[in-house]
């Protein structure tokens, strides 16, 4: 008789093997981390002894599920902004908390309240990506947890990394530092396409491959991400990510919502996973993705509940039965992603799609103790028919709840038993996670006071202000300016540009916030083509702008930042109480008159029919060039051949917003 450590009895065991054993009443014999057997009970208890039995009083032991795709440190961020577009979510909200917050501490602390609540939902492995993945390991390492933990890498500043070569750079240590641990894979996470280079995705396939570490990354999870590969690289997303190596790689690509038939191919030949994240998906409005075809097709799927600030829990069951119902409901079709089929995407499935099949996934002889015990005695799981085989499955997926889990193995320790987490302490967990809820409410309520806060906060704002002398004044027509512009010798030309402008000004309820311009420049050639397109904002400060003189601003009240996200994310981001629409044909020229550096603008209006301006404008830096710059200004105007009584101090915006 072979002697182990550990014997469960008495267990109604789903292997979630090849053959999907099941084993009533089962057993499994366990050495050290691993399971060294599983059976029928007698078989079990005739070839092995152990110091230790447990029995399991009927209870079902499923192999640990496997949560295929989350940002665990993100439980701190549970519930700050809810029902907002992915990209407002994102890029409005997440990330600059984030730049503001997010630190070691935040992480170490973030990443153990999100064990304790994966554990009581039953999950013994996840697939992670976050910043300062070090800290998300060692949290997870000393929860007892097995994590698949990806150092991410973006093409902008991240809170663990100044630019992308010191994210790669941080990726690098990050794996040497944990390839051999025995509950961590290290792995590489370039964001997604949309936030990378291709520089980065490249340089991220080749770490991936160089180690033999998996690759997570997020694609076509959007409609919108799709369209504008298509429309800057003329390619969808996986054909894209193929061609800068990310398929060579042990790839885990989290969400795929909008892939074709070819896609899903290109994933089934480079044996990548697939990460299905159903809750979130459907909370983003991303879409449902074509699950039924990719298991049709070979494709490793694995579910996954996505950060809990976007989902917001951590609950593989709930993940488990909408996983199910979206695959019935999107193809019309109610034995699509039947009951054994989705627990076998939240384990074996799950575990092969985060490529670490050969450890976990499934109750087999070899295979790592990660192992749960459901109770499925409780009314909601009642009754129990038994002429049905997978009845046992529907009961899981479709009635049994997180709170059913009363115990938890992982790695041949438990982790939870009797429902008592046995590594974390929750209790000061709570305390520690509603203070750093006290901190944010604070910033974001500061922020959200200020217009200009909220530029900068969403990254790339100039945060000092232009100063500027300037004027404008109505003219009949451009003819006579232009004409005066290249004949008059005391004009010297040094550059000449032609846009056509596409101006959307917001503003507030309160006017001391003044308006935000979201333009786009259109460079217009000498033969009338678009050659290029520029997007900007500009936060306009109505009341930092006064006269100089009667007839001359000096103003020191615009912010510049580009707008690198769509005019809608900005008016969802912004919310302002009204919007208003400029369109123009500009003639700009930087020229030089009587030694002094001028911007000339020459406009006119197709939107609404404002007629035509010119208008004169020079940077300043104190009182006294400005006093001499607002004589000269009126100067250049006459020498236009406009008339000084016809200048006008409201700008664009204010003449429309008269109207």
């Amino acid at each position: 008789m072979k002697t182990v450590d550990l014997i469960l009895t008495n267990a109604v065991v789903l292997t979630m093997d090849e053959e999907f054993h099941t084993y009533e009443p089962g057993a499994v014999a366990v050495s050290g981390n691993s399971i060294a057997a599983v059976g029928m009970e007698a078989e079990i208890l005739k070839e092995y002894s152990a110091s230790k039995k447990i029995d399991c009083n009927r209870k079902v032991l499923i192999p640990g599920l496997i949560n295929a795709h989350t940002h665990v440190p993100m439980t701190l961020l549970r519930g700050l902004a809810d029902d907002l577009r992915l990209d407002v979510w994102l890029m409005g909200y997440m990330m600059p908390v984030e730049r503001e917050f997010v630190s070691p501490e935040f992480v170490e602390l973030g990443t153990k309240i999100a064990c304790a609540e994966m554990i009581r939902s039953g999950i013994t492995s996840f697939a992670d990506m976050y910043y300062f993945e070090d800290h998300v390991a060692r949290a997870t390492e000393e929860a007892g947890m097995r994590g698949v933990c990806g150092q991410s890498v973006m093409k902008f500043p991240t809170p663990d990394a100044k630019s992308y070569e010191d994210g790669l750079a941080l990726a690098r240590e990050f794996i040497l530092k944990w390839k051999d641990n025995d509950l961590i894979v290290p792995a590489v996470s370039p964001h997604a396409p949309y936030t990378c280079t291709p520089e980065i995705l490249m340089a991220s396939a080749a770490l991936a491959v160089e180690f033999d570490v998996p690759l997570h990354t997020h694609l076509a999870e959007t409609a919108g991400e799709v369209e504008n590969m298509r429309r800057e690289h003329g390619i969808p997303v996986i054909p894209y990510v193929k061609k800068y190596n990310l398929l060579d790689a042990k790839l885990i690509a989290a969400h795929c919502v909008h892939i074709d038939e070819g896609e899903i191919r290109s994933l089934l030949h480079a044996g990548a996973g697939v990460a299905h994240n159903p809750s979130s998906n459907m909370k983003l409005a991303s879409g449902i993705a074509p699950i039924k075809r990719m298991l049709e097709q070979g494709v490793k799927v694995g579910i996954g509940t996505d950060g809990p600030a976007s989902n917001n829990d951590l609950d593989m069951f709930e993940e488990m039965r909408l996983a199910s119902f979206l695959g019935k409901v999107s193809s019309g079709d109610p034995t699509v992603l039947p009951a054994r089929t989705t627990l076998l995407m939240g384990t074996r499935l799950g575990a092969e799609a985060l490529h670490i099949g050969h450890l976990t996934g499934s109750i087999e002889a070899g295979k790592r103790a990660d192992m749960v015990l459901v109770d499925l005695s409780p009314i909601h799981n009642s009754p129990r028919f038994e002429r049905d085989p997978h009845n046992l499955y529907a009961q899981i997926i479709y009635a049994a709840k997180a709170n059913d889990v009363s115990d938890v193995m992982i790695n041949g320790k438990w982790v939870m038993q009797d429902h008592k987490l046995t590594t974390l302490n929750e209790a000061e967990l709570l305390t520690a996670s509603n203070e750093y809820a006290r901190k944010i409410d604070k910033f974001l309520i500061n922020r959200e006071q200020s217009v200009l806060s909220k530029l900068i906060a969403i990254g790339g704002a100039t945060e000092e202000e232009s100063f500027e002398v300037q004027t404008k004044v109505a003219i009949p027509s451009v003819d006579v300016i232009l004409a005066a512009i290249k004949s008059n010798p005391e004009i010297t030309v040094n550059r000449t540009r032609h846009y056509r402008q596409f101006d959307t000004y917001m503003k507030f309820d309160d006017p001391s916030q003044g308006y935000v311009r979201y333009r786009e420049d259109h460079s217009v050639s000498e033969t009338g083509e678009i050659t290029g397109v520029r997007s900007r904002l500009t936060l306009v400060g109505a009341t930092h702008e006064h006269p100089f003189r009667e007839d001359v601003l000096l103003s020191r009240s615009r912010y510049l930042a580009p707008a690198t996200q769509s005019l809608r994310f900005y008016k969802e981001y912004f919310k302002p109480e009204k919007t208003f629409e400029i369109e123009k044909n500009r003639m700009r020229y930087l020229v030089t008159f009587k030694d002094t550096e001028f911007f000339i603008n020459v406009d006119n209006f197709d939107l609404p029919k404002l007629g035509c301006f010119l208008e004169v404008k020079s940077r300043t830096w104190s009182q006294q060039d400005a006093e001499k710059k607002a004589h000269l200004v009126e100067d250049l105007i006459k020498a236009l051949g406009a008339s000084p009584k016809d200048m006008v101090t409201r700008d664009y915006f204010e003449m429309v917003d008269k109207k």
